[in-house]
Parts: C-alpha cells; sequence; structure tokens
C-alpha cells in the first residue's frame, strides 16, 4: 500500500480511517473520535472539522449511501470498505458542507483512492463525486412511502420513522428528524453555589469562549465557540458549571426537595441530575445516589468533589438489590430507556437501536418502578423521568404503575413556570405528565411523571 501523498488533508485522512474504523470494526463514534483527537496534533480548528466530517457522515449514512448508489455500477454494499469510507466521507463534504471547496474534496479524494487502493478505482471515485456535483440538484429520493423518503432523506432506521409517523404524524415527524441531525448544541449549567449565571458569562468571556444566557432555563447558558477543550478551562476545573442540557435541567425543579430532605436517585448514572438536586437544595440534606455501573460513580463521585458537593453519597450497587432501611421523602429514578430523545448527541445512535430492545426496556423499567415506590415515604414525591419520547416506556408504564399502586400524578407546572411551554404542554404538566418533544423547544427529548403516595 502505498502512503498517501502529503498534499492530502490530514483532516480527510483521519476522517477517512475513522469512518472505516466505526463501520468495519464497530467502534463507537464518540470513543473512536476521542481515541483518535485525545492525542493528535491537529490544530484546534482541524480538530472540530474532523468530529464534524466524521459524525456528519455517519449520521447521514443511509442518505449518503442512496445518492452515491445513483451513481455507482457496483452498490456500495459490494465495495471494497476503503473505497465505502472514502466516497462516504466526500460526498458529505460535497452535499453538506458548503463552506469546503468541492474541487479539494475530489482532489483529496482520488488521491486517497489512488494510494490506499489502485489507480483504477481512483477513477472511479471521480467519475462518482464528479457526477454527484453535476447533478446533486436533480437527485431524486424514495417515493414509494412516506416512511421510505423520510428514513432515507433523513438518515433514520425505517422502522423509528414508521413509529414516529405513527406518533406524531407527517409534519411533526420530520421536524424531529430534522432537529437529529442538527450538530447538538453545547449548554452548561450554572452551579448557583458558587457563582451567578451573569458572573459564569464574565468569567467564559474572560477564557476565550463565546456564550450566552440560556432561554429555557435560568441556570443555563450556551456555548457558541469554543477554541478548546471545556474541560480545561479554570472555570470547569473550579466546578463553575456542569455540562448538561436544558431538559435534562428540569428535573431538579420538577422533584424540588428542599433542604434537609432525603433523596434518592436511582439509576444515577455520572451525576448530572444527582448534583443538581444538591445545588437545589443548598448541599443541605442527604441525596442516595446508586447506579450498577462502577465506572460511571467514579466519575459521579469526580463531579461531585469538582462542583464542591458534600451531600451526596455515591454507591455502585444494583437498585434491584439494595436493602433500604429508611424510605426517602422524594426519589428520583432516571431510568435506562431507549433514547430517542437525544439522538442527535450520539451519530451513530439511531443505529445501534432495534424495535425489539422496547419490550424488553419496559419491563425494567416497571420493576424499578416498584422499587422505586417502595422506598418512598408516605406522601412523597417520585419522579420517573427518561430521555425516550416513546409512550410504551412512558405513559403506558405509568398508567400500568398507577392502576395497580395507591398513587397519583402530581402536577408540576407552577414549579417549571420558567420553561417557554406551549399551552399543551403546560396543561400535560398540570396533569403530572409531559413529553418534550427532540427540538420542540431547541433542546432534548425527555419525558417526566411525577408520582405522589397516597397517606396510609
Amino acid at each position: 500500500m502505498t502512503k498517501p501523498s502529503s498534499r492530502v488533508s490530514p483532516v480527510r485522512l483521519v476522517a477517512m480511517q475513522l469512518v472505516h474504523d466505526i463501520e468495519e470494526k464497530g467502534l463507537y463514534a464518540n470513543l473512536a473520535l476521542d481515541n483518535a483527537l485525545r492525542n493528535s496534533a491537529l490544530e484546534a480548528a482541524d480538530r472540530r472539522q474532523v468530529t464534524g466530517i466524521v459524525n456528519g457522515t455517519i449520521r447521514m449514512i443511509r442518505h449518503l449511501d442512496w445518492v452515491l448508489n445513483l451513481f455507482l455500477t457496483k452498490r456500495m454494499e459490494g465495495q471494497n470498505p476503503w473505497l465505502k469510507s472514502i466516497l462516504r466521507i466526500s460526498a458529505y463534504q460535497i452535499l453538506f458542507m458548503d463552506r469546503i471547496p468541492a474541487h479539494a474534496v475530489v482532489n483529496d479524494a482520488v488521491e486517497l483512492t489512488r494510494t490506499r487502493l489502485n489507480p483504477a478505482l481512483s477513477k472511479v471515485t471521480n467519475g462518482v463525486l464528479r457526477n454527484i456535483i453535476r447533478q446533486r440538484d436533480d437527485i431524486s429520493y424514495p417515493d414509494d412511502s412516506p416512511a421510505h423518503y423520510l428514513s432515507v432523506y433523513y438518515s433514520h432506521p425505517q422502522w423509528l420513522v414508521e413509529r414516529y409517523l405513527d406518533m406524531l404524524g407527517r409534519d411533526e415527524c420530520e421536524r424531529v428528524l430534522r432537529y437529529d441531525n442538527l450538530p447538538p448544541a453545547v449548554v452548561v449549567r450554572t452551579n448557583a453555589l458558587l457563582i451567578d449565571r451573569q458572573g459564569l458569562l464574565k468569567r467564559l468571556q474572560e477564557e476565550g469562549v463565546t456564550a450566552a444566557p440560556g432561554r429555557l432555563h435560568p441556570q443555563a447558558v450556551v456555548l457558541a465557540e469554543i477554541n478548546q477543550s471545556l474541560t480545561s478551562l479554570p472555570s470547569f476545573t473550579e466546578g463553575l458549571f456542569y455540562i448538561q442540557n436544558e431538559a435534562s435541567m428540569l428535573a431538579a425543579s420538577i422533584l424540588a426537595p428542599a433542604p434537609g430532605e432525603l433523596v434518592y436517585d436511582f439509576c444515577c448514572g455520572v451525576g448530572g441530575k444527582s448534583t443538581h438536586l444538591a445545588e437545589f437544595m443548598r448541599d443541605r440534606g442527604s441525596i442516595k445516589a446508586f447506579d450498577i455501573h462502577s465506572h460511571k460513580v467514579d466519575l459521579a463521585r469526580h463531579n461531585c468533589r469538582r462542583l464542591q458537593l458534600s451531600s451526596v453519597d455515591l454507591q455502585a450497587a444494583d437498585v434491584l438489590s439494595l436493602g433500604l432501611e429508611k424510605r426517602a421523602d422524594r426519589v428520583l429514578l432516571d431510568a435506562p430507556c431507549s433514547g430517542w430523545g437525544v439522538l442527535n448527541r450520539r451519530a451513530d445512535a439511531r443505529w445501534h437501536k432495534s424495535p425489539e430492545e422496547t419490550a424488553e426496556l419496559s419491563n425494567l423499567q416497571w420493576v424499578l418502578l416498584n422499587k422505586a415506590a417502595e422506598c418512598l415515604a408516605d406522601d412523597g414525591e417520585l419522579l420517573y423521568a427518561t430521555c425516550t419520547v416513546n409512550p410504551a416506556e412512558n405513559e403506558q408504564v405509568i398508567q400500568r404503575f398507577i392502576d395497580k399502586h395507591e398513587f397519583v400524578l402530581q402536577g408540576f407546572a407552577d414549579r417549571i413556570k420558567f420553561f417557554p411551554l406551549d399551552e399543551s404542554d403546560r396543561q400535560a404538566a398540570s396533569d403530572g405528565q409531559l413529553t418534550i418533544l427532540p427540538g420542540k423547544y431547541d433542546s432534548d427529548g425527555m419525558f417526566y411523571a411525577l408520582l405522589r403516595r397516597k397517606s396510609a
């Protein structure tokens, strides 16, 4: 194999390798990118471009393969794996990255094909990409059914598109799919125990970060331009903020624990909601947080130390095997779910989903919810949260639970008055359940149900 010419952009060389490894070796996109870029000699701008090309290519791979197949004599499935990677990253840049000169994309693709494979295939690359450039405005997409068209054009699994069409109708389905393909916003939560939002904005500006107040949550700050790693900022090291989407920030306000209360947080992950609950309680009281994954608990402990919080007691444990002597004033169950609400956060997440997982997840959610209920005091409140918008994991689980237990839904619209819900969502929150569709408020998709145990 000939070494690629030094004329080839290092950005495209790295992107080609990563897309190949993700698709052919089954690597997770976020981990592959982190590993490749952590010690890379690439400048910050080049790293961002690699990330954009790789995530974009993986996210839009069904769309890209459809287009490429229009101009290939042999379908993409049968092509050499390296050629597939080169064609995919190149087609993505041509079709979705307007600021990149098309001729530079083609030249590098031809050179990569010639050196990675052979001169004969480089002619295929040249011809296919130049045809796409010439005919990009006349490309046709499937017209046999709305689900097939939307799944190809917006690059989603067709079964998921069919579910969305049934749930939401054509217009709302298309809006969700469009949002899933946007690069995720970088939003941070101000640590109100250490600094106010205006103070954090000032600090970030001094550190060279372009930021603005979030419009959905009073603690939220949206980062527009970052020329360095967030974790390298002094404000991060000092614990002045936590990276969290605004829809996820609602959990603390909905559960609304008071200082001095006992709170259980089941399935706490890396502690995003646990730490927010601690801040909400002014770090006074006790939060017992549990997760089955010890590496996540280790990260949660690190986050608590960084944020200077002492009221969170973390334990790696299977929630279902816990024997907790004291019942809590409030319980948060951030249940494992299908993650339909956060598909724009991981480029390859949509390709790891399946329709079969719903039944397994809803059964697990049901068992976890029953366990959480056992640990709640009379008149206590239990918040069930997921980052999916799948009714089988949300409303149906809650209805089944209410039918079998002495619990009622507790309205919470008055607790989140700051969030600009429309009339129907405001009413839903008043009734005790709220589904936030992905992108509806330029935020992640989330589901919340607040339950209160009836007095004995």
